[in-house]
């Protein structure tokens, strides 16, 4: 498995939490990845955390790593590269304490679409 820092996957997750408002996210504590080789056969993206014990043991907040997985990630439309985004986002909680929010009731394909419209019409009022 090899893990490559994605800086313009990084940059679009900022943006995505500043568009959609999302401000329990401290985006200071969020990075993307890609990763190559993955043997997982339907994943397409997912997000990782230090456990709570080692965080407590380095003395360091929460930080959130969002792996893409590249052989599925990178076959996908501009608009489903955004979902996956927008999902893996959803997966942190409001407290932002290094836990995850389960699928569901949190994390579901009509909530991610609904995040993905506001997106949209927050993009359509930045244009001239």
């Amino acid at each position: 498995m090899k893990y490559i820092p994605a800086p313009e996957w990084t940059q679009k997750t900022h943006e995505l939490v500043a568009r959609l408002e999302m401000k329990h996210v401290m985006t200071d504590r969020v990075i993307c990845f890609k990763s190559e080789g993955s043997q997982s056969r339907r994943t397409i993206a997912r997000i990782h955390t230090m456990p709570k014990i080692i965080q407590m043991g380095i003395n360091q907040p929460p930080f959130y790593a969002i792996e893409l997985i590249s052989e599925r990630f990178d076959k996908q439309s501009e608009e489903e590269k955004i979902k996956t985004l927008i999902h893996e986002l959803m997966h942190i909680p409001h407290s932002f304490n290094g836990g995850f929010r389960s699928h569901k009731p949190f994390v579901t394909h009509a909530k991610v679409n609904a995040m993905y419209a506001r997106y949209q019409s927050q993009a359509q009022l930045l244009l001239p």
